[in-house]
């Protein structure tokens, strides 16, 4: 038997659940396929630091797999409705006579999915689909009346409990080197039509391809920063978080690796010990518990508000005061040295992310799908469950959302996570030489007349009260 193995996002040969098994179970070699959809990608809001990080590491991929001497092949078709087609045409110029691959939990990944096993099937060909972009596959960690969880703390809870009890599968390793087989590696493609690797936010530099540089970040951060992630990680002047999010999303590691690392260094402890450790390991569940709601809840992935009530709120639709959030001109210096991070680097500390999606949502009362699509587009570590999540939860929309009452004060933030100024310094420069809490209130200051920076482009006491005022109506019918 020769196996086909569809790579997504699960770029490694590490722990690769599908990879793996295929390897095990093949007799006369692996062939890897890897589906360029450019038209889709755009349709899903990827944006070029994505797509350039995910060809870099699909090359790094290509380098490993043909050390296990397996090929990697490339089909191309605009849209997922003509992967299984090209999947199938592949199986069989190769001689491939089963198909491997790892889900994925979003809406069309999965109509697709669903498509491509009910064409190889008609074909005569086996298909095997696998658990690897969790620890736990949704349906398996549910409430005691059987139901997904919608909210994080109890499913954390019962994930731990799980975990402890032996139920989730360990890391598998580096996959079986294979024999030599006849089929030929296709060139991996340098660009794809349709983004432009030119944007600033594409940083090679800074974002190396490969699963040898995914463990590194995380060998780095398990022996020298894991014991302080509790303290640090949200002041985003410092490095106090694992930068592993990108390599995360493209699976260039995998969860259990991550989860495996940190226990290693906790004594096995998944909920007592070190609480860096232990901050650190719930982050990963909160990701987990991302991808179980969108299984659960395909309307998320459509646009919806996880909770069905918040539809009816009317968001402003401002593009003039939607631009300058997105350009880092609104006036307010945590936001726009935020947003500047995200221009110029793609991507953004986690407490910031939550600062300038609060500023957008209940400040600007903008709508929350206009930010989730800009995210998409400028972050490295787009990953659509969590993105999602994140901004329904800032929105106060979501699972777990933050209650429409508590708004970010995003004056008093950038005080307390960056108090002396230094992040803000880093991306707005134009308030270098403000001193001391100036920095982060240059209009109380009476500064502004001075600098080359735009007064608050909103009152944010003034906007808290509107909000409030919109969220109580809504709530009261």
């Amino acid at each position: 038997m020769r196996a086909l193995v569809w790579f997504r996002s699960d770029l490694r040969v590490r722990d690769n659940t599908a990879l793996d098994l295929a390897c095990r179970r093949a007799t006369d070699g692996v062939v890897g396929v890897f589906a360029v959809c450019p038209e889709q990608w755009l349709e899903h809001d990827w944006g070029a630091p994505r797509v350039d990080f995910l060809l870099r590491s699909l090359r790094a991929l290509g380098t490993e797999l043909a050390e296990r001497n397996i090929p990697l092949r490339i089909v191309a078709t605009d849209r997922f409705d003509g992967v299984p087609a090209a999947l199938t045409s592949l199986a069989e110029c190769t001689g491939c006579t089963a198909l491997f691959y790892n889900r994925e939990y979003e809406v069309n990944e999965v109509a697709r999915d669903e498509s491509v096993s009910s064409l190889f099937a008609e074909r005569g060909r086996a298909v095997r689909a696998c658990t690897d972009k969790v620890i736990f596959a949704p349906g398996e960690v549910l409430t005691k009346q059987g139901a997904p969880y919608t909210v994080y703390s109890p499913f954390k809870k019962n994930w731990r409990a799980r975990y402890l009890e032996g139920d989730a599968p360990s890391a598998v390793g580096l996959c079986k080197k294979q024999p030599e087989i006849d089929v030929r590696p296709d060139p991996l493609p340098e660009s794809i039509e349709g983004f432009n690797f030119g944007e600033i936010g594409v940083r090679p530099d800074l974002w190396e391809a490969g699963e040898q540089e995914a463990k590194r970040r995380l060998d780095r951060f398990v022996e020298s920063r894991i014991g302080d992630y509790k303290e640090h990680r949200d002041l985003p002047a410092i490095s106090g978080t694992s930068t592993l999010s990108p390599y995360l999303a493209h699976g260039v590691i995998s969860p259990r690796q991550c989860v495996e690392a940190a226990l290693g260094v906790n004594q096995g402890r998944i909920d007592s010990g070190d609480p860096g450790v232990i901050g650190w390991i719930e982050e990963l569940i909160w990701r987990e518990f991302y991808q179980h709601v969108i299984a659960a809840f395909p309307r998320v992935c459509k646009g919806r508000a996880f909770r069905t009530d918040m539809d009816r709120v009317e968001w402003s639709h401002d593009q003039g005061l939607f631009d300058a959030w997105r350009e880092g001109r609104t006036g307010y210096p945590i936001v726009d040295a935020a947003m500047r991070q995200l221009a110029q680097t793609g991507w953004m500390h986690n407490r910031l992310r939550m600062i300038v999606a609060m500023f957008l949502t209940k400040d600007l009362m903008i709508d929350w799908r206009w930010g989730e699509r800009h995210f998409m587009n400028r972050l490295v570590d787009g990953d659509f469950a969590s993105n999602n999540g994140g901004w329904q939860w800032s929105a106060s929309t979501g699972t777990d959302a933050q209650p429409y009452f508590r708004i970010f004060n995003p004056t008093t933030q950038g005080e307390k996570f960056d108090r002396d100024g230094e992040f803000i310094r880093r991306f707005v420069p134009e308030l270098s030489e403000l001193p001391g809490k100036a920095i982060h209130d240059p209009s109380s200051a009476g500064l502004f007349g001075e600098l080359d920076y735009p007064d608050p482009i909103v009152d944010h006491r003034a906007a808290r009260e509107t909000t409030l005022a919109r969220f109580k109506a809504l709530a009261a019918g």
